[in-house]
């Protein structure tokens, strides 16, 4: 498996979905994952995986010629060309940077420079390729699909590319032209193609020309909650209801119906306060659209959270809100309802397929939203029904159920390709 983010170290539902994805898949008798990051800092939990950093991984020998390198490669490296250069990498040192070890360094985020960590990545990914003992490949997301088509050039093994979003749902169509191309390289490589929902099977089938019999659809699932996580003590406000929102603060995660929203339910009743919890690159218009709508006193933007921090945030809230424009699965929902709390979601993301014993909304209908915050906190029987029934909903959406489905279709890809 290729990937980017893994726990402690997660910037979105990536990385939580790639653990708890390899721990389902670990649970089977005849699973052995090793599991490829950028950057491996050594606090990773790693019982269940082998995790590998390509930031670890010697993809070039100091004491070549550095003529003849550049004289074979030039400034970008071609897969084709692992095929004749037996068990090493070789690059061009001015469009690498290496240790003296000879690793490549990542920043282990989202950089600007962010294609340029994709290539590197990929170059690390023709050694490991050629290390490790495996019958298939799975690419989460775009960062990785280079590295996937790579490791299937060199080893010839099936490509499985697992589309968790799309950049139609990030840039709610503004497509980058770079993004779009490493996505649609990656599904025409790929020997199938795993989305997290039915609405991201769409948009692959439709805006990237795949075709339907070669897409399915792969729904996320919930981590159980520790005993650490299930000890945390709510801590409510005394008077005051709490409704949280909880992600990016940006254009996909539709933070201002959030806020407008907030404005009509103060209008109703004064006892509620809102959070949004997170940052973005819309996190300073929110912020003066609160004041704007004269409702910054019982707004608060904590910032981005993590961990334990997340589930104080839930145990605290009465209501949580998810208003995504557009979705391609959201696991954020799952995990709020699995600490007792009422959720309220956009028809338009990926995990209303599954969920039933929660809210549904048009993102853009803030009356709606506004009404369904309102009556969560107003009516107690509302709240009680949604508190009890959403928890045990969730409990029964479990990774190894997920992973069971998966390792079917490994075996299905692999003997179809034999």
């Amino acid at each position: 498996m290729f990937g980017w983010e893994f726990p402690p170290h997660i910037l979105g539902g990536l990385g939580t979905a790639s653990y708890g994805m390899t721990k389902g898949l670990s649970q089977l008798e005849d699973m052995d994952i090793t599991f490829c990051l950028p950057k491996l800092t050594g606090d990773e939990e790693q019982g269940f995986v082998k995790l590998v950093g390509m930031n670890n991984t010697p993809v070039v020998w100091k004491d070549l010629d550095y003529d003849y390198i550049k004289s074979r490669l030039g400034h970008l490296m071609d897969p084709q060309l692992y095929f004749d250069l037996r068990n090493h990498i070789y690059s061009d040192f001015s469009s690498i940077y290496t240790n003296d070890l000879g690793c490549i360094s990542f920043s282990g985020k989202y950089p600007e420079n962010i294609q340029e960590e994709i290539n590197n990545y990929s170059i690390a990914a023709g050694v490991i390729a050629r290390k490790e003992e495996y019958d298939i490949i799975h690419s989460h997301d775009w960062v990785t699909y280079p590295a996937g088509i790579h490791a299937k050039l060199v080893s010839g093994k099936p490509l499985v590319v697992h589309v968790h979003a799309t950049d139609f749902d990030r840039s709610r169509g503004n497509v980058n032209p770079m993004v779009f191309n490493i996505e649609k390289n990656g599904m025409d490589y790929a020997d199938h193609i795993l989305c997290v929902s039915e609405h991201t099977r769409q948009t692959v089938i439709n805006n990237y020309n795949q075709s339907p019999s070669k897409v399915s659809v792969l729904h996320n699932a919930v981590m159980p909650l520790s005993p650490e996580i299930e000890a945390i003590k709510p801590k409510k406000f005394e008077k005051d209801k709490l409704v949280t929102f909880l992600g990016r603060i940006t254009l996909q995660k539709g933070p201002e119906y959030f806020v407008e929203a907030a404005a009509l339910v103060l209008q109703r009743m004064k006892n509620v306060r809102f959070v949004m919890a997170g940052n973005g690159d819309m996190m300073n218009d929110m912020i003066l659209l609160a004041a704007q709508k004269g409702i910054a006193d019982r707004f608060h933007f904590p910032g981005f959270m993590r961990g334990k921090e997340v589930y104080e945030v839930f145990k605290a809230s009465d209501v949580y809100v998810m208003p995504s424009v557009s979705e391609p699965f959201g696991i954020s929902p799952l995990e709020a309802m699995q600490c007792n709390v009422p959720t309220i979601i956009s028809k338009q993301s990926g995990c209303a397929e599954i969920l039933s014993k929660c809210v549904k909304v048009d993102y853009w209908d803030i009356s709606a939203l506004a009404d369904a915050i309102y009556g969560i906190c107003s009516y107690p029987a509302f709240y009680e029904y949604l508190k009890e029934e959403g928890k045990k909903e969730v409990d029964e959406i479990k990774w190894e159920y997920v992973g069971e489905i998966l390792n079917n279709k490994y075996k299905q890809i692999i003997n179809r390709g034999a």
